[in-house]
């Protein structure tokens, strides 16, 4: 059941594991939250060229639950530019079982700051 098509560009593919699980058998929130962190730091790091730390989660949204053996398929693309910072969109889709069916999961706004060698903020090339 696929609403709509995924925004952005895909940026990571991974499997649901049972060591992923909460007590209620679904995956754990956190392990969705943290590839999704992992994805848009890809995408912040490109954009900035170089090193990037998340400073904020915006309008984290979790949709569907994620089961075990669902592949998640994390797209993402740049939303803003600042000064020195990126803010990401990322879109959460599910492939679920034999019939391949797609659902979205989760979407949210991460945000990072560009870091110079030091770990101090450095500037974001605007262009």
């Amino acid at each position: 059941m696929q609403e709509t098509l995924p925004e952005g560009h895909a940026v990571l593919r991974t499997v649901a594991m049972p060591a992923d699980v909460n007590g209620a058998g679904d995956i754990f929130g956190g392990w969705v939250l943290s590839q999704m962190d992992i994805a848009a730091g890809i995408v912040a790091a490109e954009r900035a060229r170089g090193r990037v730390a998340t400073v904020a989660i915006e309008a984290m949204k979790f949709i569907r639950p994620v089961k075990i053996g669902d592949i998640l398929c994390i797209y993402g693309e740049v939303e803003r530019v600042g000064t020195t910072s990126v803010a990401v969109r990322l879109d959460a889709w599910v492939v679920r079982g034999a019939a391949s069916l797609t659902e979205k999961v989760t979407e949210g706004v991460f945000t990072f700051v560009a870091l110079d060698g030091e770990g101090k903020k450095r500037p974001v090339d605007r262009a």
